[in-house]
């Protein structure tokens, strides 16, 4: 019994170097009590209780570092998963971040070649009022001219309009 003690926990040692001085903390607790034996008068029945006692003493701290060297395994995974899941989240993140400025990106040049085209189309607009204007321009000029023209040949002739005239009588 005394020789399987310390091969569990030789055995559970190398898994962490943290349960190793948690593992190494339990050890003392078992070597206090046995002074306890010493104090006993010798007989067997004592001696026996007492060894007894101690076993009882080493299972259990056997026991309470094997339940803390399983929580420090369950903590581990619990620790590596999380991060796991914490990078997955981060990566997934910068996917969605990445295709938005995309989308961004893509509605900007829209938002651009839109703008161009209306801008274009309000030029064209601008463009074909001024050729009207200069065409509404050019006419009055051609009529004042025959107007002009008119106005000189009935000077010449000495002829008065009647449409203008029509309402004095000469």
């Amino acid at each position: 019994m005394g020789e399987e003690g310390p091969k569990k926990v030789e055995y559970s040692a190398p898994a962490e170097e943290k349960d190793v001085a948690q593992e190494k903390s339990l050890i003392p607790v078992p070597e206090e009590v046995t002074p306890a034996p010493e104090k006993s008068s010798g007989s067997s029945i004592d001696r026996d209780a007492v060894l007894a006692q101690l076993a009882t003493e080493k299972r259990n701290a056997l026991v309470k570092a094997w339940e803390e060297n399983e929580k420090a395994k369950v903590d581990n995974k619990v620790y590596k998963k999380t991060c796991d899941i914490g990078s997955r989240e981060n990566c997934k993140i910068a996917y969605v971040e990445a295709d938005l400025k995309k989308i961004e990106e893509k509605l900007e040049k829209k938002k651009s070649e839109y703008t161009e085209k209306k801008k274009n189309k309000m030029a064209e607009i601008h463009r074909e009022a001024e050729e009207k204007r200069a065409m509404v321009e050019a006419k009055k000029g051609e009529q004042y001219h025959k107007i002009e023209e008119r106005a000189e040949k009935f000077r010449a002739t000495g002829y008065t309009t009647k449409k203008f005239l029509g309402c004095f009588s000469c």
